[in-house]
């Protein structure tokens, strides 16, 4: 008698299985050497002009100002405003704490802010950082960063 074979059509389909754990593999290298990289490059920024910032017209602007001597300024409007501050300086915390409570209270009010940081070119670096961090602390996501032209 003959047996009766049971014959298989041949699968094509590709099997995608080893390719997914290739790319596991790699996700893991890469989450393992990317905080190793250096995190910065020494560059001296070139002066060069730059382009308008987008305006929310339905947003609030909030307007911050560091001066040469690190005292800091805000000033909130619904434009950016570069001749007005505050007659009183703050420290970094209390600015953090002025802006956190503006953008929860206009959130409660379902409005935008948007934040503008003006730098005077004398100060330091850290000073700017250190306000930036103080932001991101107050939960503000995005910060524009205000130039003058050349």
């Amino acid at each position: 008698m003959a047996r009766i074979r049971n014959r298989r059509k041949p699968v094509a389909e590709m099997n995608v299985v080893p390719y997914i754990d290739v790319m596991l593999v790699l996700l893991v290298i890469f989450m393992v050497t990317a905080p190793m990289l250096n995190q910065g490059v020494k560059v001296d920024l070139p002066k060069v002009s730059s382009d308008v910032l987008p305006q929310d017209n339905n947003a609030r602007v909030l307007t911050i100002s560091v001066k040469a001597d690190k005292s800091y300024y805000w000033n909130m409007g619904s434009e950016v405003d570069t001749e007005t501050v505050q007659d009183t300086a703050l420290k970094l915390d209390e600015l953090v704490d002025s802006v956190s409570k503006i953008i929860a209270q206009a959130r409660s009010q379902g409005k935008q802010v948007q934040v503008f940081v003006r730098g005077d070119k004398s100060v330091d670096y850290g000073a700017v950082m250190a306000l930036m961090g103080g932001l991101q602390g107050a939960d503000v996501g995005n910060v524009g960063l205000i130039t003058e032209a050349p």
